[in-house]
């Protein structure tokens, strides 16, 4: 579901903070919820009257007699039947590790699914074992309906993102290729290329049959985030030296029958870095630059030089791009590794009116610089992310202390909404109900999925 927000107001709002007057939270100053109170429980800290139940955990049987996968990362949830809602939860599992996947340690239980709904069998000795589950949730009574998994025999699901026709696009963060390789002390063989976007109905009651939409590129994908005006798909990378692609699609909201793979040039700078690791000042704050879109070919790449070639022909260079959302208008996007002290960047690029049309030209899209994690800020490494119904940016970390949910507020403020004090684990799949009542999120290396309710404001 799309959230509508003042993206003026929230724009400039998170510019102030970031010229350095981001409130830690964290060094003790109130928040919008007030302070994180320790779990008795040892899962996740919450503000005084927020709760949550666990309502898929790595290891439990699903309803399809398989097994919930572990890393439970991206995910996003929608609308239902009978007032349920239905959420789609990616798994960032490697056929190397049997015991993170849905089939058992020994595979024993992969006889219960149809093997031609597998994208990679792997011969039936190393199946991949990521994908997705569905999660049907019944918002009134807190209960777990049923699960199953719903995507299966892809690897390395990390991100992805809602579309407005009712689907979640699950990105392979993966470049393998068919036969034998010797990975993380096992023997893994594959049958299919890897590192492609696949789409899975929310509504599915049952695994899918898996189409890699090869069209959409071979990377190391992250996440995609959906122009609802326009049906045009913007894509991350989760590489030191990614590109911001997006895809332009034969025949809106039909993403299978083909497509143009794009990635985004500042309009007067080619092959500009953004990431400001040799020159600070090399992208500047608050600095709207004019973009335009370079056009890639062989997309469907045997090398993993995509985000090269792309460079090399004019295209801006990112430093991990991660999370992505759509709001009124714009995408905003998170680079995990950018700034000077390679804790994180938060970007946006306004979208033209004209989207991915001929009349683009002439009416081109903009970004900018909108946030750059220093020392002092709350937010480091920011991951997931997606806003808030209230018009709160909610953003996951991925750090190597006590990764939080950090919300920046619409009066530039930022502050810590969740802390998971109790693992070293990111917190992944910030999502919210179609109605705005329920926050959902994963702890991955947990496989615990949360849903939290409180005094939203």
């Amino acid at each position: 579901m799309y959230f509508m927000i003042d993206r003026r107001l929230f724009i400039q709002s998170i510019a102030i903070a970031a010229a350095g007057s981001f409130t830690s939270i964290r060094a003790g100053a109130s928040s919008a919820f007030g302070p994180v109170l320790k779990d008795p429980n040892n899962i996740l800290d919450l503000p005084e009257g927020f709760s949550y139940r666990v309502i898929s955990s790595h290891g439990d049987e699903m309803d399809d007699g398989l097994l919930v996968p572990g890393r439970a990362d991206g995910m996003a949830a929608f609308s239902g039947a009978n007032g349920n809602v239905n959420i789609v939860c990616n798994h960032e599992n490697r056929p190397s590790y049997p015991d993170f996947g849905p089939f058992g340690e020994e595979h024993e239980r992969i006889d219960r699914i149809d093997t031609s709904k597998m994208y990679d069998p792997g011969h039936g000795k190393t199946p991949g074992t990521g994908g997705t589950t569905t999660i049907v949730f019944d918002p009134r009574s807190g209960a777990t309906v049923h699960r199953h998994l719903s995507l299966a025999g892809t690897e390395l699901n990390c991100a992805g993102g809602p579309t407005p026709w009712g689907s979640w696009l699950s990105c392979e963060e993966s470049f393998s290729d068919p036969g034998v390789a010797f990975e993380f002390g096992a023997v893994v063989q594959r049958e299919k290329r890897h590192g492609y976007v696949f789409e899975v109905p929310a509504a599915a009651t049952a695994a899918v049959m898996p189409v890699p939409l090869c069209d959409m590129g071979r990377f190391k994908h992250e996440a995609a985030a959906v122009n609802p005006a326009s049906g045009v798909v913007y894509l991350t990378e989760d590489r030191h030296r990614s590109l911001f692609y997006r895809y332009i699609p034969n025949t809106p909201g039909k993403l299978s029958r083909g497509g143009r793979l794009q990635a985004m040039a500042i309009a007067d700078k080619p092959s500009f870095d953004t990431r400001n690791w040799d020159n600070p000042a090399t992208t500047k704050l608050r600095t709207w630059m004019e973009t335009r879109w370079v056009d890639l070919t062989e997309v469907d790449t045997e090398a993993d030089d995509l985000r090269l070639r792309g460079f090399e022909a004019g295209a801006a260079r990112f430093a991990r791009g991660e999370g992505l959302c759509y709001a009124q208008g714009s995408i905003f996007m998170t680079a995990t590794y950018g700034g000077p002290n390679i804790s994180g960047q938060v970007f946006e690029y306004r979208l033209s009116t004209a989207d991915g049309t001929d009349a683009e030209s002439g009416n081109t899209g903009a970004v900018r610089l909108v946030a750059e994690s220093t020392p002092q800020s709350v937010l480091h490494h920011a991951d997931n992310l997606t806003m808030s119904p209230w018009g709160d940016l909610i953003v996951c970390e991925d750090t190597a202390s006590h990764c939080g949910l950090i919300g920046i507020r619409p009066n530039g403020e930022q502050y810590e909404l969740a802390d998971n004090a109790y693992s070293p684990s990111e917190l992944a799949g910030i999502c919210f109900s179609p109605d705005g009542s329920v926050m959902f999120v994963n702890i991955q290396h947990r496989g615990l999925t949360l849903a939290i309710t409180g005094p939203w404001r």
